[in-house]
């Protein structure tokens, strides 16, 4: 019974762990098949500021996990992309953990056949929006497109 029970919890261990592997490649896959991976600014000839424009930097590490670095200038942080999926219109949703807001956020961003980005939602967990359909919910206001600053 006990050795039994000793291979069923290996299994269950091993089963996890390739779980999570072929989690973390499937995430690297559909990034940079789509297109995402690299750095994007509005401008990349403007320093990262906070009101000028941050620089996004979605990368995959050693490891297989994707991050994604904002650096405001003044301020920089780097999280972790928990998922990204394209549905059938070509849009890219992902999730980003930010540890320093505690809490997800999903976003969708659209690759224009040019090659420019352009965020078109942005909400938290709790599905209060700050980007929809494209527009800034505050000013009502049209994303900026963003081009990569490779």
């Amino acid at each position: 019974m006990m050795r039994c029970l000793g291979r069923w919890m290996t299994a269950a261990v091993l089963w996890t762990a390739f779980a999570s592997l072929a989690r973390a490649e499937t995430l690297a896959a559909t990034v940079e098949q789509w297109g995402l991976l690299g750095s994007w600014a509005v401008d990349c000839a403007v320093s990262p500021d906070r009101d000028k424009g941050a620089l996004l930097t979605y990368e995959i590490r050693k490891d297989g996990r994707v991050i994604y670095r904002r650096n405001f200038g003044d301020a920089k942080d780097e999280n972790e992309v928990v998922s990204a999926t394209v549905n059938a219109e070509g849009l890219l949703n992902v999730m980003v953990y930010f540890p320093s807001l505690q809490q997800t956020r999903e976003f969708g961003l659209l690759l224009s056949e040019q090659g420019s980005l352009r965020a078109i939602y942005n909400r938290s967990e709790r599905g209060e929006y700050t980007i929809r359909d494209g527009k800034y919910v505050k000013t009502g206001a049209k994303t900026p497109i963003q081009q990569r600053c490779n």
